[in-house]
């Protein structure tokens, strides 16, 4: 059979591993499939061997840069033509895709959920037929998920924009609620739903309660029995992850940190040394590990607690993907518990905040069109831009806005042939139309800006086909085009809504995904603490009632309970004033806004939670700026409150 014939030939493998032969025959029969495997067990094959025999493109929508990377990498040494579009390429490197696209030549191509608003890739991609969409990392669909990304709430509507007929849906980390809303919001029969359990019989769960003030000694301690085996360390932040490599390299373990805050030709080459065996141990936040496919990764140490129990499982999948056992070791205390909460709270915009997006939403006039960018809505109703996006989601859903388009406010080319030259290839009407783009287009030294209005009123010429034709002269090599600032166009479905009921009843909705997001963080305490095999455990949430009852190869299991201990005691809050330890940052709020920052925005500064007024108020330099990030958020506001 085909699919036998090109695992061997193409892919070097002898057999299919658990559920990608019941996934592939699904997708190659023609039906949308959602194929949920733990991390590490070969999810991937589901789209690449498919790719292979369907007619045209396969679609992959991916979260992580990363990801993309390490997929794009393993097709090409297997002979497919794949590629993909990010920021990071060039011009001319996006242009020769988007040409092999067209022309039927590529088979994979992968891109970023936010590609997808982009109006020069939409124009491209509604040229080029599709026959698999995959969604990869797909429990980011679900509010009910970990990692929700508002912007993959819009994929059922784009796959339908783009008539695409078929969908892969592929993840590690589904909770039950999960695969339903994913399986609704697809239309996903309930028969090509394919898991195939969470278990892995060679991990070893050990969780071990160290005292914070110990952890330093303890890893040197276990990580001095393992003689140099590939190790990830996972920590929540960057500068722990700076201290803790310093550390190990001081006592003999060559480590390096890992973390967003690098410079990402750092990051590259420290993986690459990773993945190619000269350097064994990395100490990294979650920015590492998403895409990573090392078979012989022998531990995996979470030194400070990770943000959930999905977030642990994924984490732990990285570990003895070649099958041999392999230790995941938590030091589990809960003195960095409420660091992992402030994280959570500051997701959560004000009321302030929302309301300044409703005003600005009902100014926008009779026409019911609202332009903004997300960057600047960001900082003028100072909420994340995570946050943002899912507010305005919230407001789709609720039937108030709807998307029309994105585009970007400026283009803008430079010739790389004379503007005569240009013109001399076209005849008549079309030679008209270039003219008009050419004497509109304001030059200024090398750059030209085009001018969308004067070319409608000159020659009645559509912004579509302004930027068709600009694409198409980048395709010949007669321009270079930039394009930037991308604003989104929506249009106001009822302007008769109350802002300040619909206000609180979105801050209401924030609010509840915050309560969600630490009971998450609970959850995964009581994991650890529990007296239950931590197998079946952690199987058992995931919707896995396969797992034994007792592994045999846990703390648990070893008789090792774990009683976390509680952090060290904190000195009353009584002792601070708010007008001390915030004068600077109180003064300088007041030279911007005026007034008395809220008690939310205090709670904020002193918890050390950035958000984007602090941002732009250079908050970090201030005295005071995370002075109190080992108290409790509620307690710290509560202490605010009293006082202003």
């Amino acid at each position: 059979m085909l699919i036998y014939d090109s695992l061997h030939r193409t892919f070097g493998y002898q057999q299919f591993r658990p559920g990608q032969e019941a996934a592939i025959k699904a997708v190659m029969a023609g039906r949308s499939v959602a194929a949920i495997f733990p991390t590490g067990s070969g999810k991937s094959m589901c789209y690449q061997l498919p790719a292979m025999h369907l007619p045209h493109l396969t679609l992959v929508v991916s979260p992580l840069l990363a990801l993309m990377q390490d997929q794009l990498a393993f097709l090409q040494r297997h002979s497919i033509k794949a590629a993909s579009i990010d920021s990071a390429q060039s011009r001319e490197d996006i242009a020769q895709v988007m040409h092999d696209a067209k022309s039927g030549e590529l088979k994979v191509l992968m891109i970023s959920v936010e590609r997808l608003k982009n109006e020069r890739f939409r124009n491209f991609i509604q040229q080029v037929p599709i026959s698999l969409l995959v969604v990869d990392e797909a429990h980011c669909i679900s509010e009910w998920g970990h990692n929700f990304r508002p912007d993959y709430l819009k994929l059922p509507d784009y796959r339908r924009q783009f008539n695409i007929a078929q969908v892969l849906l592929l993840t590690a980390t589904a909770t039950p609620p999960v695969i339903a809303d994913m399986q609704q919001k697809f239309e996903i029969a309930e028969a090509d739903v394919v898991t195939t359990g969470f278990y892995r019989p060679n991990l070893n769960l050990w969780v071990e309660p160290v005292a914070g003030a110990d952890k330093q000694r303890r890893l040197v301690e276990w990580l001095s029995a393992k003689a140099g085996q590939p190790s990830i360390v996972y920590v929540t932040q960057q500068k722990t992850a700076e201290q803790v490599a310093d550390l190990l390299a001081a006592k003999g373990f060559p480590a390096s940190a890992y973390h967003a805050g690098m410079p990402h030709e750092r990051r590259e080459s420290i993986q690459r040394q990773f993945m190619g065996g000269q350097l064994n141990c990395i100490v990294a936040t979650i920015a590492f590990g998403m895409g990573i496919d090392k078979s012989d990764i022998r531990n995996v140490v979470h030194y400070d607690l990770p943000k959930s129990i999905e977030n642990y499982s994924q984490e732990i999948g990285r570990a003895g993907r070649d099958g041999q056992p392999s230790d995941c070791w938590v030091m589990a205390n809960r003195d960095s518990l409420n660091v992992l909460e402030n994280f959570v709270y500051g997701d959560t915009p004000e009321l302030e905040g929302i309301g300044y997006v409703l005003n600005e939403l009902l100014a926008c006039g009779a026409d019911g069109q609202w332009e903004l960018t997300f960057n600047a809505l960001s900082e003028q109703s100072n909420i994340r831009l995570l946050a943002l996006k899912t507010l305005l989601v919230q407001l789709e859903l609720r039937g108030v806005i709807a998307p029309k388009y994105a585009y970007f406010a400026e283009y803008r080319f430079k010739y790389l042939i004379e503007p005569e030259q240009l013109i001399a290839r076209f005849d008549g009407e079309r030679r008209g139309f270039v003219e008009a783009l050419v004497a509109s287009s304001k030059r200024a030294r090398t750059w030209c800006t085009v001018d969308f209005d004067q070319l409608y009123q000159l020659h009645q010429a559509e912004r579509s086909r302004v930027i068709k034709a600009l694409d198409y002269f980048q395709e010949k090599a007669w321009i270079e085009l930039e394009s930037k600032q991308m604003t989104e166009v929506y249009t106001l479905l009822d302007a008769a809504f109350d802002p300040a009921r619909l206000g609180a009843e979105l801050h209401r909705y924030f609010k509840q995904q915050e309560h969600s997001e630490i009971e998450r963080i609970h959850a995964m305490l009581d994991l650890f603490a529990s007296d239950q095999c931590l197998s079946q455990r952690l199987a058992g949430y995931f919707g896995d009632s396969q797992a034994p009852v007792r592994c045999g190869h846990c703390s648990v299991c070893q008789g090792q309970v774990a009683r976390l201990p509680e952090p060290p005691a904190l000195a009353s809050l009584d002792q601070y004033r708010v007008s001390d330890l915030g004068a600077e940052f109180i003064q300088r709020y007041q030279g911007l806004k005026g007034g008395m920052p809220s008690h939310e925005c205090l709670t904020r500064f002193f918890c050390g939670i950035s958000v984007p007024l602090l941002t732009k108020l250079k908050a970090r330099s201030l005295a005071g700026f995370a002075a109190l990030q080992d108290y409790p958020y509620a307690q710290v506001r509560e202490w605010v409150e009293a006082q202003v």
